[in-house]
This record gives structure tokens, sequence and C-alpha cells, in this order.
């Protein structure tokens, strides 16, 4: 089913709505989940959640692109359940080291002036994003926005693992140039 009627489905309040989202995005918004969380009892209740609240939130919302919209719904959703899992601890998965990684070229702050550059960041890593050849710009949204362990990434690309690393320091450098630049270092 294509999107369009998926969420006409929505609109019309439809609950086959639910069902057709499933078939068509479940293993998406799944793997998602799984790359944050790597339990499948909780991704599964993740692509649960993302689909109570697509129900919920179309209308009236409207996506342009439903898959785009489920997969950040998706990965927020996870991360707010990892977040919550681990908020006593460091847990041994991917998403400490993600942060970690990320950690010297993205700033943050609890300053309330930090918090009004945060429109300013977003621009800068979309523009710095939109900079760099796709095959680069996936690899880096695969890796921080998928979640995706190096080893995922490597087989889905056929890039080593060694050029897959070298790849995003090459661009986390990139960014913190930028931001530096900017002054929003």
């Amino acid at each position: 089913m294509e999107d369009e009627a998926i969420l006409e489905l929505y609109n019309e309040r439809n609950s086959s709505a639910i069902a057709e989202t499933e078939n068509k995005y479940g293993k998406l918004c799944f793997q998602i989940a799984e790359n944050i969380l790597c339990n499948r009892d909780d991704s599964l209740e993740c692509v649960n959640d993302t689909l109570l609240h697509a129900w919920n939130a179309i209308p009236p919302e409207s996506p342009e692109r439903l898959s785009a919209w489920l997969a950040v719904a998706a990965r927020n959703i996870a991360l707010s359940r990892w977040r919550s899992d681990h908020a006593k601890k460091r847990g041994g998965g991917e998403i400490p080291l993600l942060f970690d990684e990320l950690a010297d070229c993205i700033p943050g702050d609890s300053d309330p002036q930090k918090e009004v550059e945060k429109g300013e960041l977003a621009e800068s890593v979309n523009r710095v994003l939109s900079s760099l050849s796709p095959e680069i710009r996936d690899v880096f949204t695969a890796r921080y926005f998928y979640a995706a362990s190096l080893y995922e990434i490597s087989k889905r690309t056929g890039f080593s693992i060694g050029k897959i690393k070298s790849m995003l320091h090459r661009t986390r450098k990139k960014l913190q140039s930028e931001f530096k630049e900017e002054g929003l270092c």
C-alpha cells in the first residue's frame, strides 16, 4: 500500500492504518530500535509504541515522508527507553560509544544560551552533511542516526571497518571545525 493511502486511513481513523504501517515499516522501526536497545522484546515494544504514536499524531500531523517520520519516531522512542534503562549505569552497548565519539565535536551544555543555539547547531550539521559525498553521508547517518554497528555498516557498504572509522573520524573533525568557525563550540 502506498504512503498516501496509509495516511488517508489515519485521517479516516481507520484502525487498519496501524496494520498497514506495521506491514510496510515494522521491520525498519524494529531494526532502528534493535540497534539502539540490543534487546528483541524492548525493540518490539518500541515498534508498538511507534505505531501508537503514529495513531495519536496523525492527524493533525501529515508527514511528507512517512518512512522518515516513523524512523525518527522509532529512534526517539528507543533512545528514551535506553536512557530510562541506563539512568543509573552505563551500559555496554553501542549507544555510550556513539555519545563518546560525538562528545568532542558536538557541544552540549545546560546553559540557556546554548539552548538558543540548538537551531543553529542543527543547521550547521545539515549544512556539513549536505556537503559530503553520498557514501560518507550514508555511513555517518547509519552510525549516528540509526545506531548501526561498524560491522553492519561494513556489511552494507562493502567498506572495511578501518575505512569506516576513518570516514567517521574525518566527518566528526569537519563538524567540529565548522562548529568552532561558527562559534558554537
